[in-house]
């Protein structure tokens, strides 16, 4: 995340973090396999959101019909991108289903191909460095 710049400072509300969570999952589960790694970070969102498992079970329970919940706010829309790609590094590799889905958020936020690869690239950058 940005400097100084928390996951709650732009979820401010309930519906927000729920939706944030909601998208995470999305791309956790796109390779049809949610690694350790993937599940921890995937864990630690949901505690920095404050989230309980009773607030995620609906979300968990109803995956098969769950789609993408795209934020109004600009900056929350770049935090969240920034958020996914971060999620489908976890495991180390981009699955093509990972990396498809993220394509997707990011045309349904307005931006272009060419800023997520270039955002993949650079948060694998400063995972490996």
């Amino acid at each position: 995340m940005a400097a100084g710049i928390t996951l709650d400072s732009f979820l401010d509300t309930k519906e927000k973090k729920l939706a944030f969570f909601q998208n995470m999952l999305l791309v956790a589960i796109a390779d049809r396999y949610i690694d350790e790694m993937e599940s921890d970070f995937l864990l630690s969102i949901g505690q920095q959101l404050d989230l309980s498992e009773e607030d995620t079970l609906p979300i968990t329970d109803n995956l098969s019909s769950l789609s993408f919940i795209i934020p109004q706010d600009g900056l929350q829309k770049t935090l969240e991108l920034q958020a996914l790609v971060m999620m489908v590094l976890q495991d180390g590799e981009v699955e093509e289903r990972e990396y498809n889905l993220c394509l997707e958020y990011t045309r349904q936020i307005g931006y272009s191909k060419e800023i997520l690869d270039e955002l993949i690239s650079k948060l694998e950058k400063k995972k490996a460095g």
